[in-house]
C-alpha cells in the first residue's frame, strides 16, 4: 500500500495570500519568527547588519525607558498586528493600555486596533516602511509613525492629521518631540552618533517635564474613571 506524504506548508517572500491564509500557514511554521503580510503580499526580512541592528536596539531601549516611566503605557518589539486585511510586524510599538483609553487591544497575543505609535528601522528611503507600510499605517489610523532611515541618518516622524500623515520637524538642536506621548523626546544627532547615553539623557529631560507629569496624571484619571 502506497503511503502519500503529507505536503508541508511553506511561506515565502512574494506569496500572495489572504490574512487568514497567512496566519494559518505561519502558525504551522513555528521556526519562522519574522514574517509580514502587507497588501496581501508576504515579506520575510533578511538578517540585520550592525548599523541597522544598533539603531533598532537604541530605539527599543529609548521607548522601553519611556514606558517604564509612564504608567498606563505599554510597548513591544516585533509583535504581529492585525490591521485591516494585513499583518505587519513593526519593529517597536508603544501604546496606551485599553483601561486608560488606548485605541488598541490584544487578542491571541496579537495587537488589534490602532496603537498610538509604531516605529520602523529601515536602510533606505526606498524601503517598504516608507511606502506600503506608510499607507497601511495611515489607513489603520496610527497616530504617530516613526521611521529611522539608517543609511541616510534621517528621522521621518509622521503625525496623523485629518487622515493624512504630516512630518514632524525637530527643534534647532535636532530633538523630536511626540505629541501623542508627551515627554517622549528623541535626540536624533545622538542617535546617529551611537551615543545611547545622550539619547537617554535627553529622554530623561522629557520625562521630568511638566507635560509628561500632566500626561501621567491624565492616564491615572482615565484608569480610575474606567474602574468606577
Amino acid at each position: 500500500m502506497a503511503i502519500v506524504a503529507e505536503e508541508r506548508p511553506t511561506l515565502e517572500t512574494g506569496d500572495n495570500l489572504t490574512r487568514d491564509e497567512f496566519l494559518r500557514i505561519w502558525e504551522q511554521l513555528p521556526h519562522i519568527k519574522y514574517a509580514e503580510l502587507i497588501g496581501g503580499i508576504v515579506y520575510m526580512p533578511a538578517a540585520l547588519g550592525t548599523d541597522h541592528g544598533g539603531d533598532d536596539f537604541s530605539i527599543t531601549t529609548w521607548l522601553g525607558v519611556y514606558s517604564a516611566a509612564t504608567p498606563g503605557s505599554l510597548g513591544g518589539s516585533n509583535v504581529t498586528c492585525i490591521f485591516l486585511g494585513d499583518c505587519p510586524q513593526p519593529d517597536v510599538n508603544l501604546r496606551v493600555v485599553t483601561e486608560c483609553g488606548g485605541r488598541s487591544w490584544t487578542e491571541d497575543e496579537r495587537i488589534h486596533g490602532s496603537p498610538e505609535l509604531l516605529t520602523e528601522v529601515c536602510n533606505s528611503t526606498e524601503a517598504m516602511d516608507l511606502h506600503q507600510k506608510f499607507e497601511l499605517y495611515k489607513e489603520a489610523k496610527i497616530a504617530e509613525y516613526l521611521v529611522v532611515v539608517v543609511k541616510r541618518k534621517e528621522i521621518r516622524w509622521h503625525r496623523l492629521i485629518r487622515g493624512q500623515y504630516k512630518r514632524i520637524a525637530p527643534d534647532e538642536s535636532g530633538i523630536y518631540r511626540s505629541v501623542v506621548f508627551p515627554g517622549l523626546w528623541l535626540d536624533s544627532k545622538a542617535l546617529f552618533k551611537n551615543d545611547l547615553a545622550q539619547v537617554l539623557a535627553t529622554l530623561q529631560q522629557g520625562i521630568t517635564s511638566d507635560e509628561h507629569q500632566a500626561f501621567v496624571e491624565d492616564l491615572a484619571r482615565r484608569k480610575r474613571k474606567a474602574k468606577s
